[in-house]
């Protein structure tokens, strides 16, 4: 691929120059660290001020084996990293003829990028993976998501108590309705789950506390259609 597809997005969406540095980011907390990111793109400006352009992305399987390429914590060259579960943002901004954005911390490609070009690199839908490799992806609303989402990491113990990665220093994020763990219920995906992507699907996000379920050759396109 092209370098020039992999360059930053800045100048062609009023996104300025990024340092990722500038986020919050605890190693093997990705969607505390999603969490932590949405609520910081929605009070800098960079977001709609109620997540409302926003939306999270677990990425999963049955088997919990999802290969993603130029992932920083791989030890190859190509980055590839066979993760249980991974967590992203993606930026759907209004203005018409906007390209959709993934904010991912844990990549090593452009901070933004675009999510073409995030998907070519990242997710590569062209190599071909045995069916227990096959990515699936819950879309859920931000706005909904920093409401409704609970996590006392306690999937991060070993059957002994001990952490498995330390945890980070500020306490567990506790649901608006008082719910206290529900991790399971977004990384949990299974391929009866995928939806067919029609035109009440951004509304279907935008109403269910889940989202929705698509697989890789439906993400794009699901962040390509029209809002009714």
């Amino acid at each position: 691929m092209a370098s020039s597809k992999l360059d930053s997005p800045s100048t062609a969406t009023n996104v300025p120059p990024l340092d990722v540095s500038h986020f919050h980011h605890t190693p093997s907390y990705c969607e505390e660290n999603v969490y932590l990111l949405c609520k910081k793109l929605c009070t800098s400006g960079l977001a709609d001020a109620d997540g409302s352009d926003l939306y999270v992305v677990f990425i999963s399987n049955e088997k919990k084996q999802v290969p993603l390429w130029h992932q920083k914590a791989s030890h190859r060259a190509d980055g590839v990293i066979l993760w249980d579960y991974h967590v992203i943002c993606v930026q759907r901004k209004k203005e018409s003829g906007s390209s959709p954005l993934v904010w991912d911390l844990d990549s090593s490609l452009p901070f933004p990028s675009f999510l073409a070009s995030y998907v070519s690199a990242t997710i590569q839908p062209s190599f071909q993976l045995f069916a227990d490799f096959q990515r699936f992806f819950r879309v859920v609303h931000a706005r909904i998501f920093l409401r409704s989402f609970a996590s006392d990491r306690r999937h991060m113990k070993d059957s002994l108590g001990k952490w498995i990665a330390k945890p980070p220093a500020y306490g567990p994020i506790v649901a608006e309705d008082g719910a206290v763990h529900n991790l399971n219920e977004y990384n949990e995906i299974i391929a009866a789950d995928v939806s067919t992507v029609g035109t009440d699907s951004l509304n279907a996000v935008c109403r269910q506390k889940l989202g929705i379920v698509v697989n890789e050759t439906q993400l794009e396109e699901f962040f390509s259609m029209d809002a009714s």
